[in-house]
Order: structure tokens, then sequence, then C-alpha cells
């Protein structure tokens, strides 16, 4: 698998996205399938099934992507403030971003494709059938919507890491700390709080008191070589494949469901538009996924009751 061979999260470069595009021999091919019917069959006997998501699913619940027009924090993208150079820089730019982020996600709740998700993962688990999620998505509503089976590629905005001593938390105090109370306004107007690095969240181990991060995997960084050998093993063994509201263009996830289509497993895409890897799946559903998903995880007939 291609899983361990691109470990460093990033937007598709030229030559990866020279991967995904369509080879000449495949331009005259039909579309994928948008047959429901014919999905569900597939579905029906599938023992292990993968689930690809990304920010499309989170964009439902009205989660800001912080991607294409409009996905910007004030005058910044989110690549400009995602990195452990922009943390190094000004640490109380980029914990105001994440506390931002970490507001509003605590206002935020699961949409039906999360929930069709987490109630799919618990019925076939019934029936000896597994239900993986592995998702591109920090914010957590996959687990709050009852998901067990999850490998966070990216790690979680309610989690810290100790820059000093390495602890990592779980963290949902709200603020974070005293001093980012009130603080993170996106409006492009908004100064900087500048807030003395002292008073940015510390680490509570005993005797540490070291500065900490968000946990979560910035671009440029590598990712955790145990979710990323968890989502190999997964990918490897799966008989069936969906990819969820994800665009396709930040790797190495976007290389995952390519790769398990190449060794003839059906993979169907859930997205409200095409993406460059939209021709090697077999299904393709145009729309919300909060529309388009439940009908396709719910009871198929041939399922016990």
């Amino acid at each position: 698998m291609i899983v361990l061979q691109l470990t460093c999260r990033g937007l598709m470069n030229s030559q990866l996205h020279g991967h995904l595009k369509i080879p000449r021999a495949m331009q005259n091919m039909a579309r994928p399938s948008s047959d429901l019917a014919a999905f569900r069959k597939t579905f029906s006997k599938a023992k292990n099934i993968a689930i690809l998501t990304g920010a499309g699913v989170s964009a439902e619940s009205g989660v800001p992507t912080f991607r294409g027009a409009g996905g910007y924090w004030r005058k910044w993208e989110a690549q400009q403030l995602a990195t452990p150079e922009a943390f190094s820089r000004n640490p109380s730019r980029v914990w105001e971003f994440y506390h931002y982020r970490r507001e509003v996600m605590l206002t935020k709740d699961p949409n039906p494709a999360h929930l069709a998700i987490a109630e799919c993962e618990e019925r076939l688990i019934k029936q000896g059938r597994n239900v993986t999620v592995i998702t591109q998505n920090i914010d957590e509503l996959h687990r709050r919507a009852g998901s067990k089976n999850i490998l966070e590629l990216h790690g979680s905005l309610f989690k810290t890491r100790c820059m000093s001593c390495g602890h990592e938390a779980a963290n949902y105090h709200s603020p974070i700390c005293g001093a980012l109370k009130g603080k993170g306004a996106p409006d492009p107007d908004t100064e900087d709080a500048q807030i003395p690095v002292q008073q940015l969240p510390r680490c509570e181990q005993k005797g540490c008191h070291g500065l900490l991060r968000p946990a979560v995997v910035w671009f440029g960084e590598t990712l955790d070589s145990d979710i990323l050998s968890r989502a190999e093993e997964v990918l490897d063994s799966c008989d069936l494949c969906l990819v969820v509201g994800t665009s396709s263009v930040v790797y190495p996830a976007a290389m995952f469901a390519p790769q398990v289509a190449a060794r003839g497993v059906p993979v169907a895409e859930f997205n409200m538009e095409d993406t460059p890897a939209t021709m090697r799946f077999k299904f393709h559903f145009h729309g919300p996924c909060g529309t388009t998903l439940p009908p396709a995880l719910e009871r198929h007939e041939t399922e016990p009751k």
C-alpha cells in the first residue's frame, strides 16, 4: 500500500495529482454508477467496510472548512497557520485560531451522515461485520455521533501535546486558558491578541509547565505511524470502501481509496462534486452526504432484525 510511503500531510502537489488524473484509456469509460440498489447489494455482502471521511461531512454540520472561497480566518488561510513554523513564530495567533475552532465546535452537532455511519457500525458489529471510520477531520463529530472504531489521521481539536515533555491529553476546557477567553474572532479587521507565551495553555504534568500545542497534524508534519499502520491494515483487508465528503486533494489520504480500487475492491464516493479520483471508483453519489448516505447504509432486507 501507498499509505506508509507518503506520511506527511500536505495539499496534493502536481506530481501526485498526476497519479489521480484520468488515464487516456479510461477517458471514454462510463461514469461510476449511481445505482443505489446495486450499491446496496454490494453493501449487504461486505464484511469489512472502510469509511474515509473528510471536511465535507463536517461542513454539513456548519463547521468552517477553511477551504476554497471565503476559507480564511482573519486574513490567513489554514495552511498559513497550521504549520510548526507558524506556531514557532507566533504561538499566540495560532492558539487564537484553534481556540476559535474549538469554541465553534462546541456549538455544532453531528449531522445525519455522522449518525448513519455510527448506527451502521453499531448494527453490523452485532452481525460479526466490521466498520472502521478513517477520518481526516479533527472535530470529533464521529465520536459524538456514537462511532467507536475511529482512526483520526490528523488528530483532534480537543487534545493537546506538551512541547517540553510530549505528554498528550484530552482537553475540553472552554476556554482552554483564561487568556484566550473572548479571543479568536475571525473577522479580518480583528487585531492579534498578542498573548504572552507564559499565559498560553500550559502543561499540567507535575514539574513541567511546558507550552502546549494542539495535538493535530500540521501541514508538513508526519502522520502518527501507529495510526497509519492501523489504517493500512483496514484498507488492505476491506471488501468495501466508502469515500465521504473528501476532496481527494490532501495526501496521503487522497491516495487511500484509489489504491483500494486498484486491487478490485468496490469504492463508493459520496460527495457534492467530482474529485480527481472519481473515475476510478465503482459508485458515485452526488449530493449532500447527510441526504445520500443514510439510505445507502440503512438496514438491508437481508440483514437479521
